[in-house]
């Protein structure tokens, strides 16, 4: 058999482009950081949707609050103060991805994955059912999986559903909390349908905006700005949740 060596200087430059491709590989991606709430004197300055790379300081002044969110959940900043735009804090891992996750609507259950905070009232557990009781945009990520949703004990007997496409009805038995959408009735994207009945105060009307797909807390987030699901929003950043980090 015969070997070829191949000059050092070649060999070396090979070598060198190994080893930059496998660092390259194994580094992780640059973190980028969303506003998604700010209000006080300095709230021009950070719409939301605003993305802050990662490693940046924000200074606030007195009266300013400031959410921010990245992969690890969200955090509120109080001013005065100088904060780092990325968090130290771990949040809920496995459970905000299930609560994030379109494919786990069918199998969720009750309770709050915040991270070592206790909720004042029953939140939805996933970010994708559809509260009866809130008229307002919502955002489906899967249209052939859609669930209704309200708090255990809040709604129970037959929910009327009326829209352009015709109407239908579906019943919460005492005590259930999820039931599925009714199949004769599209889900498509600007629909909007009237719920009524169920021990519903009054008719609530939702419309209906249909998502392209996102993964991540980061883009799920700004989708969710950019169709102006609010109510949707709000859940998430109540529900991933870190404490508030001070000024340092």
């Amino acid at each position: 058999m015969f070997s070829v060596k191949m000059p050092s200087p070649f060999a070396a430059s090979v070598s060198a482009f190994i080893l930059g491709s496998a660092m390259l590989a194994a580094a992780p991606a640059i973190a980028e950081t969303l506003v998604v709430r700010a209000s006080g004197p300095s709230a021009g300055g950070f719409s939301p949707g605003k993305k802050l790379p990662d490693g940046a300081s924000v200074t606030l002044k007195a009266g300013d609050v400031l959410t921010l969110l990245d992969g690890r959940g969200t955090r509120t900043l109080r001013g005065p103060g100088v904060f780092g735009a990325t968090g130290s804090v771990s949040g809920g891992g496995a459970s905000i991805a299930s609560f994030i996750d379109t494919r786990t609507t069918s199998r969720a259950r009750t309770g709050a994955v915040r991270s070592g905070l206790t909720a004042a009232a029953p939140r939805s557990p996933n970010l994708w059912y559809v509260d009866v009781r809130n008229p307002a945009t919502t955002c489906i990520a899967d249209p052939a999986n859609v669930k209704l949703w309200h708090p255990a004990g809040t709604v129970a007997g037959t929910l009327a559903i009326t829209g352009a496409a015709g109407k239908a009805s579906v019943t919460f038995e005492a005590g259930e909390s999820v039931v599925a959408w009714p199949a004769a009735l599209p889900v498509t994207e600007g629909a909007v349908y009237e719920f009524s009945g169920a021990g519903l105060a009054r008719p609530v009307a939702i419309h209906f905006t249909l998502l392209p797909a996102a993964e991540g807390l980061e883009s799920t987030a700004s989708t969710l700005i950019a169709r102006k699901c609010d109510a949707q929003l709000d859940l998430l950043i109540e529900t991933v949740a870190l404490p508030d980090p001070m000024p340092g």
